[in-house]
């Protein structure tokens, strides 16, 4: 950046050092005078609130990494001493043990925010697409996070899910027993599972960085899905935003201490407080709370595919709800490319609006499904909602602007602002 276009800080410390390195410029241009829409509603609140929650979680993280030590003979000792004899030891566990469910209920809703308003369409594809792969990369490491306890879930969840990848034709075997580290569960599938959970954060902190660097390149969406045309439709974001989000921040902090004060168990399963045995299978093994729809997902796939009248198998049950598994992932990543309405914001799109809704309660119907044994009446509703979750993204979206007819957009954010402003003065 060329030296007259900065403006000069009053503070000698900041200028000397923006002179050499314009970070503060940087950050001014950015975050201060950076122009946003002027409708946002608290749903936006949701993406600052996820970024703070990865820095709790990274910090917090790092702080149990100096105590816990990963071998199956100390490991479920180690977190028992973290939580008994480490100095606010039982607080760093508490706050990171719930701070993955906070973290995924804030990348949910904001997920959800942008598919109602319609985040992922031109011109923020890419920024779209890379948060999708901050959610597959949050899995990734949750997954792992969840067997370094090594109580009995820990364990047992990761020789199920780990096992899933045996159904790859020709290379399944080979990669199950590279992330075993050997022939079963055990010590070096521990250590690798440790090393990955330490790094991934800081592969998500990096994709994060893009995501907003996306989101500075594009401008934000906003629940008009009607772009800025003048600096009436935009105000800075300091401290316009800077104080919704604190606001927002706060309430969220507020609900995130009531379950790491009051219920920190709430979120977690009893069984995993028994160590690790390979001789004894819990009776119901099932994931956390937040890959709930993406098991009944896997577990919807209960029969073979074989080619008509032959007794040959195209697709096995277990190498088919593993593609469906990883197919819900991938519906949310081509999104941008399956959804041809011109209009953004469900606001103005009656028919998508109701189906948007239907689609909610479908995957909440998907996390009861999954939280429920694969019997009865509970696989059939599984593996409707599954179809319906697939119908949406590959048949509905898709076709949906053919027949809906969408409402008049307005002209403006400023004036539809000034409308709703004098309607409610009215």
């Amino acid at each position: 950046m060329a030296h007259g276009e900065r403006t000069p800080f009053q503070n000698p410390v900041i200028e000397w050092v923006d002179q050499r390195l314009p970070i503060f410029t940087l950050l001014n241009k950015e975050y201060i005078v950076f122009p946003t829409p002027k409708n946002f509603n608290f749903l936006w609140n949701f993406g600052a609130i996820a970024m703070v929650m990865l820095v709790i979680m990274i910090a917090t993280g790092i702080l149990l990494a100096m105590q816990y030590q990963p071998n199956t003979m100390m490991a479920f000792d180690s977190v028992e001493r973290i939580m008994r004899d480490v100095n606010y030891g039982w607080l760093l566990r508490y706050i990171h043990a719930n701070g993955a469910s906070m973290f995924f209920i804030a990348v949910y809703i904001h997920t959800f925010r942008g598919l109602y308003y319609g985040s992922y369409k031109q011109p923020r594809e890419l920024l779209w697409m890379l948060g999708v792969v901050i959610m597959l990369l949050m899995m990734a490491t949750a997954f792992m996070g969840y067997v370094l306890p090594w109580g009995q879930m820990s364990f047992w969840g990761a020789t199920v899910i780990t096992n899933l990848f045996s159904a790859i034709p020709l290379v399944g075997e080979h990669i199950v027993t590279w992330l075993w580290g050997g022939f079963s569960v055990d010590n070096p599938t521990l250590n690798r599972f440790f090393a990955l959970h330490y790094l991934l954060p800081f592969v998500i902190f990096a994709v994060v960085f893009l995501h907003v660097v996306a989101l500075h390149v594009v401008g934000s969406n906003n629940p008009l899905g009607v772009e800025p045309k003048s600096k009436a439709d935009t105000v800075p974001f300091h401290p316009y935003y800077t104080t919704k989000d604190i606001f927002g921040l706060t309430i969220f902090l507020i609900f995130f201490a009531a379950f790491v004060f009051f219920a920190p168990n709430y979120l977690g399963h009893p069984d995993n407080y028994i160590p690790a045995n390979p001789l004894v299978t819990p009776a119901h093994i099932v994931p956390e709370w937040y890959f709930l729809p993406f098991y009944a997902i896997l577990r919807a796939v209960t029969f073979d595919i074989s080619i008509p009248f032959t007794h040959i198998v195209l697709i096995e049950a277990k190498f088919g709800g593993v593609l469906l598994m990883f197919g819900a992932v991938f519906a949310l990543l081509v999104l941008p490319f399956l959804d041809r309405s011109p209009v953004k914001s469900a606001e103005f799109r009656p028919m998508y609006k109701i189906f948007f809704w239907v689609l909610m309660l479908d995957c909440i119907l998907l996390g009861f499904a999954g939280a429920k044994p694969p019997e009865g009446a509970w696989v059939y509703i599984g593996q409707a909602a599954t179809a319906w979750y697939f119908i949406h993204f590959f048949v509905i979206v898709p076709n949906l602007h053919k027949i809906e007819k969408t409402l008049p957009l307005p002209d403006s954010i400023d004036a539809a602002v000034r409308a709703a402003q004098a309607h409610k003065a009215s």
